[in-house]
């Protein structure tokens, strides 16, 4: 049985592969386009899926899309009927749903098959049970609790409910215009950060101040009884019409959301371009603390209704790595599944898994406990010749000589671009398309930042460790974090070793590493442990202001562009 799922007419669409009931490939299409977030239907990443397993067309038994254009079709009509809105909302609306009825057409033009020759069956996903199916089903939880929070999706910005063996329940829903994600999405652009995906710059802005506006964000959002919450809707202008999701060449833009009731709070609004004040920091802090009331109060809404320790999370809002660190303490769970691209590109795996779970009742087997799913480097070959063609001195290493080599220059602060294997699925380089450093450097941010990523100096850049020596460093609540999606305080012993990856108010978004699930990375950081007393690295994605790096190729176009110290690609190791 062979799977496949889409995330289309949607940001960051992707592509994903399922083979009776196992998750075997997965990759969003800004790898392939080049273009951050890229929107539209994943032409590139759909024929790469096909080509790197080996498949026709006719081979698949189903394509599922995350996106049900008749979903929640009744409360549509009563919204429509009740509040009057704009003819240009409509019309977008309408137009949405005529290109997401027709996905057929567009996957018939992708893989240049004719209708007569195609045997699979199209299935629509309403959106929100895809982000749930893409955590739930994926978890290794026979039964947890499920939220799904984000911007928008089929009318819905959340869900919550129960999940249990092949059956997703949902129990509840927010509605359009109501909306965590757009709530913080216009905070955002508020602060000055109006490129679409910027919400992760206030997460680390947030640490420099204080919730001092926290009283002035609850007149903007109101906690309602059984997990509700609503917009006041005075502040904002989506529901208008008059804001809307563009594509401009595959890239997703994003219409300003808040309305000028902003300012009467908060004053003006801060351009792209000014500096950041204490208003800005505290602004931040406010807007965190306000998103992670929404946050607790569902959280503990659905513990309350469902009474189970295991809960699974999906959705744009839950990649708020800061409140995810906060879950164990503010709520009564204990046990916490996030999968890597818990955003809107996780929803092509949450369309595959309803399929094969849901519909086809494949049993429930598969765990999702590593992101290496999308396409892999060259072969020692292909490499070798790629080297070659670009007359570029290179040695081809074995482990033991490639990693003594690596913590060596990494030691001397040199900063090192590390390719192996299958890139990650999702926004982070987990150790396969990462950029690594010494965390001991006080001034490794800037050195980062000035030789390569040329990006604000307030945000943070994360440390990977050993699971099995993360608790040493890091107050946890949890036994790992994989994906680079929680945040602990540092232990105040250790802060002091490792500052270049200790945020301002103490923090770190913490990625911790499995000896069986990538052996090579987890006896580099070993290595740097037995040879400086600290097992971790500074870890970043290998890129410089485009998407993460795919292939070696690439790679080699970001090191020799930037000022990076070294290069490792499989076995080859490349020096200045």
């Amino acid at each position: 049985m062979l799977i496949l799922g889409l995330n289309a007419y949607h940001p960051d669409a992707s592509v994903a592969l399922m083979r009776d009931g196992e998750l075997v490939w997965a990759a969003e299409e800004e790898r392939y386009s080049r273009i951050k977030h890229t929107s539209g239907f994943p032409v590139l990443a759909l024929r790469a899926c096909l080509a790197e397993n080996n498949l026709s067309p006719e081979d698949i038994h189903a394509v599922a899309i995350s996106k049900n254009p008749r979903a929640n079709f009744l409360r549509k009509m009563l919204y429509v009927m009740a509040k009057r809105p704009s003819g240009a909302l409509v019309f977008d609306r309408l137009k949405a749903f005529k290109r997401s009825s027709e996905f057929q057409k567009d996957f018939m033009a992708a893989t240049g098959f004719l209708p007569s020759k195609l045997h699979a069956r199209f299935i629509h996903v309403e959106h929100h049970e895809a982000h749930a199916a893409s955590s739930f089903y994926l978890s290794g939880f026979e039964k947890a609790a499920f939220v799904t929070l984000d911007g928008l999706g089929d009318f819905a910005s959340a869900s919550w409910g129960w999940g249990e063996g092949n059956k997703l329940e949902i129990l509840d829903r927010v509605f359009f215009p109501h909306s965590a994600g757009f709530f913080y999405t216009a905070g955002t652009q508020f602060l000055g950060f109006h490129h679409f995906g910027d919400e992760y710059k206030v997460m680390g802005l947030a640490g420099y101040g204080k919730p001092t506006y926290l009283e002035d964000m609850r007149k903007i959002v109101q906690l309602k009884p059984h997990g509700q919450f609503e917009l006041n809707l005075k502040y904002f202008v989506h529901h208008t019409g008059k804001s809307r999701v563009r594509w401009e060449g595959g890239a997703p833009k994003q219409d300003i959301l808040c309305s000028p009731e902003w300012s009467r709070l908060f004053g003006f609004p801060r351009s792209p371009d000014g500096p950041l004040l204490q208003r800005d920091f505290n602004l931040a802090a406010s807007l965190q603390a306000m998103l992670e009331e929404i946050y607790f109060h569902i959280l503990n809404h659905v513990y309350h209704k469902t009474k189970t320790d295991y809960l699974c999370l999906a959705g744009g809002v839950a990649y708020n790595s800061v409140a995810n660190g906060k879950i164990e303490k503010q709520t009564p769970f204990k046990h916490v599944y996030i999968q890597p691209a818990a955003g809107d590109a996780g929803t092509a795996v949450g369309a595959a898994g309803y399929a094969a779970y849901s519909l086809y009742k494949e049993p429930v087997k598969f765990v999702m406990n590593h992101a290496l799913l999308g396409s892999t480097v060259e072969d020692e070959a292909g490499i070798q010749k790629r080297l070659e063609a670009k007359k570029i001195s290179y040695r081809r290493m074995g482990d033991g000589e490639l990693i003594q080599n690596t913590v060596d220059v990494i030691q001397r602060g040199g900063v090192v671009g590390w390719v192996q294997g299958k890139m990650e699925f999702g926004p982070r380089a987990l150790g396969n398309r990462s950029i690594l450093a010494d965390p001991r450097r006080a001034d490794m941010k800037d050195i980062l930042n000035l030789k390569i990523k040329h990006r604000e100096s307030f945000r943070p850049f994360a440390p990977v460790v050993p699971v099995e020596r993360a608790r040493e460093f890091f107050e946890m609540d949890c036994e790992e974090s994989p994906f680079m999606l929680k945040v602990f305080p540092v232990r105040p012993s250790k802060k002091n070793l490792i500052p270049a990856i200790t945020h301002v108010d103490g923090t770190a978004r913490v990625q911790t590493v499995s000896r069986t699930t990538q052996p090579l990375f987890w006896e580099l950081l070993t290595a740097f442990g037995q040879q400086t007393g600290v097992p971790i690295l500074l870890n970043t994605s290998f890129n410089e202001n485009e998407p993460i790096v795919c292939t070696a190729e690439e790679a080699l176009d970001c090191y020799l562009k930037t000022k990076m110290d070294a290069l490792v690609i499989g076995h080859f190791y490349l020096s200045r």
